[in-house]
């Protein structure tokens, strides 16, 4: 079987495939940003939290780090309308991203919490700092630091998860590469061509974060 390479088919959509690209950065972006938070949230309890909380924040995270992230979204997009809980394409996708990326954030910084020395605690508590002045002024500063790199991995890891998106009908890259291949019928063109928007996309996104991490963290390090 010959088959013809005819990436001039697909190159009028190359603008519409950038927007889709966009659109999956933020989704990225913001995924990671809520995670972030909500696993050092669930760090923080199970680190220091009472036993019914350290309870409940184990069970979400043993839930979601053992279960699939399209179950979960699928969940959330077709299940929760049961409960009177309606919620679009995009937003289910994201709240999603967010939860998975939050159990396994948790883990990540609860190891944080564990690098931290008992010393540097004490001398919080000595200076009269509270608990939650404790985790913000000691705690969270260290354990950037110490878990910058892991934490970049992970938004790589989001950033690419963000396909998924294209199951529920979101355009962002990889919804917007089926249309496009739906009119064209050139798919390895189409699908080589969004595997290269996906290499800048994680190429841009590690030079960043190693840049941000070298002058704000002194990170040791390499984008490659």
């Amino acid at each position: 079987m010959n088959y013809t390479l005819q990436f001039g088919q697909v190159t009028p959509y190359l603008w519409y495939l950038a927007g889709g690209a966009w659109i999956a950065l933020q989704l990225a972006v913001v995924a990671f940003i809520i995670g972030w938070a909500i696993g050092l949230v669930c760090a923080s309890i199970t680190e220091y939290g009472p036993k019914p909380a350290r309870i409940a924040v184990r069970s979400y995270v043993v839930f979601v780090l053992n279960t699939p992230l399209l179950v979960q979204i699928f969940f959330i997009y077709f299940a929760l309308p049961d409960y009177g809980i309606l919620l679009d394409s995009y937003d289910a996708v994201l709240i999603g991203l967010a939860l998975n990326a939050g159990a396994y954030m948790s883990e990540i910084q609860r190891a944080g919490f564990r690098s931290i020395r008992r010393e540097e605690i004490e001398a919080a508590e000595t200076l009269g700092f509270t608990r939650v002045q404790s985790i913000r002024y000691v705690v969270v500063p260290h354990i950037l630091k110490v878990l910058y790199p892991p934490l970049s991995n992970q938004f790589i890891i989001i950033t690419m998860s963000t396909s998924i998106a294209a199951i529920f009908g979101v355009e962002e890259l990889t919804g917007r590469a089926y249309n496009i291949n739906s009119i064209t019928f050139r798919s390895l063109e189409v699908f080589s061509i969004s595997a290269v928007y996906y290499i800048v996309l994680t190429i841009v996104a590690s030079t960043i974060l190693y840049t941000v991490g070298r002058y704000f963290f002194r990170i040791k390090g390499s984008v490659f």
